[in-house]
């Protein structure tokens, strides 16, 4: 691609998430659904221009997610996992011993969910967020955690079945481009 190109997917991707963001402020229930949806915009970018452009993207995405989305849970569910994954697990996929990427993946979903209800209780001094299970037991995090795994697992999935049709069926039909 042309560098004028690049520039224009990357402005085009940038509004999309950007809105997508934004529309988590009027619609409460898609707290996680539209950030993972905006999530899956990167896939193009980090197709077409490489990783580099990508995390560009994704840097100036969550800075203006910062400013622009009411819903500061979703707009830390972006920045923390959904806005990076899609680039990271591009760039995982590429390492051959199988096991390996599927460890570093989980440790990449872990470590996000962890790192952002962190964030959510102490930065944003929402303790009520741990309080909020009271009879579901004191194992309930990691019951949650766990069940995490299993719908990150989902995630991972439709994500690759994304970045599948995107390179095989979409880039030659409409791009006229051959699949890398």
């Amino acid at each position: 691609m042309k560098r004028s190109q690049q520039v224009a997917l990357c402005g085009m991707v940038a509004a999309l998430c950007t809105l997508l963001l934004f529309l988590t402020g009027m619609f409460p229930f898609s707290t996680y659904a539209l950030p993972a949806l905006a999530g899956l915009l990167m896939v193009s970018v980090a197709v077409e221009t490489g990783a580099n452009w990508a995390f560009t993207l994704y840097v100036a995405v969550s800075l203006l997610s910062l400013l622009l989305t009411p819903d500061k849970e979703a707009m830390l569910m972006f920045i923390a996992f959904f806005g990076h994954y899609p680039i990271t697990k591009f760039q995982l996929e590429k390492l051959r011993f199988k096991p390996l990427v599927w460890l570093l993946k989980f440790l990449c979903f872990n470590a996000c969910i962890v790192v952002s209800y962190l964030i959510i209780i102490y930065v944003f001094q929402i303790p009520d967020i741990m309080t909020e299970f009271g009879d579901f037991g004191r194992y309930s995090v990691y019951v949650l955690l766990a069940l995490g795994n299993v719908l990150f697992l989902a995630y991972d999935f439709a994500l690759a079945q994304v970045m599948r049709i995107y390179t095989y069926w979409f880039r030659p039909k409409f791009l006229r481009r051959s699949s890398k």
